[in-house]
C-alpha cells in the first residue's frame, strides 16, 4: 500500500468552526465530497459549499436531541475499512458503504461547559460520544484515514491535499497520536468533573489529561525538555495569568511564581508581598502597604531576592513597582497592575510581569502529584489554614497578642518552605529562613544566621532573630531545636506537636520562659 494516500471524501462535524468554512471550501476546490453533521453542515451550506447530510449516508436521521448521528456502521465501516483488504471492501460494497479518507471533528465543549459553572445536567448533556468514537476509529486506520482533531492541523493538511491530492503516511501517523491524546485528555476531564462532583478526589482509576500551552527552550537544566500543560483546572494563579511583558516564561520561572504566588495569596486579609528563589521564600512581609510588604520581604535575605519571583497580593502600584525595579527580579506577579506601574516595568523589557484575575484559594483541594518508578503518588493539597486550626498554648507562658499575630504569619510561611522548615518572625515579616536540610537542628542554625546576615546588611547591631518567633513545620523530635531557636533570640514558638518527646520540648520551653503553640497540623513539603 502506498504511504500516500487520496482524500476523495471527508466528513466534517465541529464544535468549534473557527476556519472550518475556508478549510471545507479549500477542500471542495480540491474536489473532495463534503458531509457533515447538524450546525456544521447549515455552516457549510449557508457558505455555498456542496455538502451532504451524514443522514442521507445512512438512511437514519438524526436523533434523540442530536445523540445519534453518527454512531451507524456506514459511518464507521467508512472509517475503519482496510483499503486493499478484499474481504473489507467486499463488506463494503454489500452494504452500500462509501470509504471516509478525511475526518475532522472536535468535540463538545465539555471542558469549556465545566468552566463556565453549569449545572450537572448540562454538563453531561455536553459529554461527547460519537466524536471520540468516529475519531478512535479514524485514529486506528490512520494508514489509509486522515483525523483531525486540531485546527491549527488545517493548513499542513490541506497543503498535502493541494500538492497531490493525498496525505502522507507520516502525516497520518501524527494526527493519530494527537487524535488518542486529545480523546485521553477529554476523558480525564469528564472522569476530573466527576471525582470533584461527587467528591472522590481519589477514584480507582485516575486519568491526567492536558492542553500543551507552552513548549520550552528546556526543563530545570538544559538537558532535560519541558512543556507547560493547561488542564481543566480554573485554580487562579500561573497557569491563568496574563503575560504582559518581559521574556517567555521558563520551567523553573513557572515552577517559582506559582509557589510565590500560592504564599502570597495565603495573606488575603493583608497586603503581603513574597520573594521566592528556588522555589523558597526567600522573604515574606506584611503591612499596610503594599511598598512596605516589599521592604519588609527584601530585608529578610536581599542576597538571595536578587534574580527572584515576587508575588503580590494587591494591585501593585507605582512606589511598589519602583522599589523591585531597584533590583534585578525575574518575575513579578500580582492580582491587578496600575497603568503607571506598568509603565516603569516598561524601561526593564526583561522583566516577566504577570496580571491574574485574583488570587488562588489556599482552602481548596486540588491534587499534587510526584512521579515515582512505576507510577505517580497523588495526593490532595495541602488546604490546612492557620486560622482553621485549632491552637493549644502547651506551656506556662501565653503568647502576648504581637507575638500571636507573628506565630500566625511564621506558620502560614512555613507550610510554603521545603522541609525541615524553620522560620523566624517578627512584626509581619520574615528575618530568617531555613530550608529543605535533614536536620531540623540545621535549618534553625541556618534561619538564625540569616537572621544575623541580614541584620548585617540592614547596619543593625543585634540580629533580626532577637525578639522574633518561630514556627516549624513539623515537631521538634528533641529540645535542641528549640534551644537552638532561643539561642537565636526567639520568644515564642509555633509547632504540630506530636512528638514522644513533647513533654521535654516542652519543659525546655517553659525553662526559658517561651511561650510555645501547638497547632496539631504538620505541613511536610517535598
Amino acid at each position: 500500500m502506498s504511504d500516500m494516500q487520496p482524500v476523495r471524501r471527508a466528513l466534517i462535524s465541529v464544535s468549534d468552526k473557527d476556519g472550518i468554512v475556508d478549510f471545507a471550501s479549500a477542500l471542495a476546490e480540491a474536489g473532495v465530497d463534503l458531509v457533515s453533521t447538524g450546525g456544521t453542515a447549515k455552516l457549510l451550506r449557508d457558505a455555498g459549499l456542496p455538502v451532504r447530510d451524514v443522514a442521507e449516508l445512512t438512511g437514519f436521521p438524526e436523533m434523540m436531541d442530536g445523540r445519534v448521528k453518527t454512531l451507524h456502521p456506514v459511518v464507521h465501516g467508512g472509517l475503519l475499512a482496510v483499503r486493499g483488504n478484499t474481504e473489507h471492501e467486499a463488506a463494503a460494497t454489500d452494504n452500500n458503504i462509501g470509504m471516509i479518507d478525511l475526518l475532522v471533528v472536535n468535540l463538545y465543549p465539555f471542558e469549556e461547559t465545566v468552566a463556565g459553572g453549569a449545572d450537572y445536567d448540562t454538563a453531561v448533556e455536553n459529554i461527547d460520544i460519537g466524536g471520540p468514537a468516529m475519531i478512535r476509529a479514524a485514529a486506528k486506520n490512520h494508514a489509509s484515514v486522515a483525523v483531525v482533531v486540531d485546527n491549527n492541523d488545517y493548513a499542513p493538511v490541506l497543503e498535502e491535499i493541494n500538492s497531490g491530492g493525498a496525505t502522507s503516511k507520516a502525516t497520518r501517523q501524527r494526527l493519530a497520536a494527537k487524535a488518542y491524546a486529545r480523546t485521553a485528555a477529554y476523558d480525564a476531564a469528564v472522569s476530573g468533573w466527576f471525582a470533584e462532583t461527587l467528591d472522590t478526589p481519589l477514584p480507582d482509576y485516575l486519568a491526567i489529561g492536558g492542553h500543551k500551552a507552552q513548549t520550552m527552550r528546556y526543563g530545570e537544566n538544559p538537558h532535560q525538555q519541558a512543556a507547560f500543560y493547561r488542564t481543566t483546572d480554573q485554580r487562579i494563579g500561573v497557569g491563568t495569568a496574563t503575560q504582559l511583558q518581559g521574556k517567555e516564561l521558563s520551567y523553573n520561572n513557572l515552577n517559582d511564581t506559582n509557589a510565590a504566588y500560592e504564599l502570597a495569596a495565603e495573606f488575603h486579609d493583608t497586603p503581603t508581598v513574597a520573594i521566592i528563589k528556588h522555589a523558597n521564600p526567600c522573604g515574606v512581609g506584611s503591612a499596610d502597604s503594599l511598598l512596605e510588604a516589599y521592604k519588609l520581604a527584601l530585608r529578610c535575605d536581599p542576597v538571595s531576592a536578587f534574580g527572584g519571583i515576587i508575588a503580590c497580593n494587591r494591585k501593585l502600584d507605582l512606589a511598589t513597582a519602583e522599589a523591585i525595579l531597584e533590583t534585578f527580579t525575574e518575575v513579578v506577579i500580582a492580582p491587578d497592575i496600575a497603568e503607571d506601574a506598568i509603565k516603569a516595568f516598561a524601561a526593564k523589557k526583561n522583566v516577566r510581569l504577570l496580571k491574574t484575575p485574583g488570587l488562588p484559594d489556599p482552602r481548596q483541594r486540588g491534587l499534587h502529584f510526584t512521579p515515582v518508578a512505576g507510577g505517580f503518588l497523588a495526593q490532595t493539597g495541602d488546604n490546612a489554614v492557620v486560622d482553621d486550626l485549632e491552637l493549644k498554648v502547651v506551656t506556662d507562658r501565653t503568647p502576648t497578642a504581637d507575638e500571636m499575630k507573628d506565630l500566625r504569619f511564621a506558620f502560614r510561611v512555613a507550610k510554603h518552605v521545603k522541609s525541615n522548615a524553620i522560620v523566624y518572625a517578627k512584626d509581619g515579616a520574615t528575618v530568617g529562613v531555613g530550608a529543605g536540610q535533614m536536620s531540623r537542628v540545621d535549618s534553625s542554625r541556618i534561619a538564625a544566621w540569616k537572621a544575623g546576615e541580614a541584620a548585617k546588611t540592614a547596619g543593625l547591631s543585634e540580629s533580626l532573630a532577637k525578639g522574633s518567633v518561630v514556627a516549624s513545620d513539623a515537631f521538634f523530635p528533641f529540645a535542641d531545636g528549640l534551644l537552638n531557636a532561643i539561642e537565636a533570640g526567639a520568644t515564642a514558638v509555633i509547632q504540630p506537636g506530636g512528638s514522644m518527646r513533647d513533654d521535654e520540648v516542652i519543659a525546655a520551653a517553659n525553662a526559658h520562659n517561651i511561650a510555645m503553640i501547638f497547632t496539631g497540623a504538620r505541613h511536610f513539603r517535598h
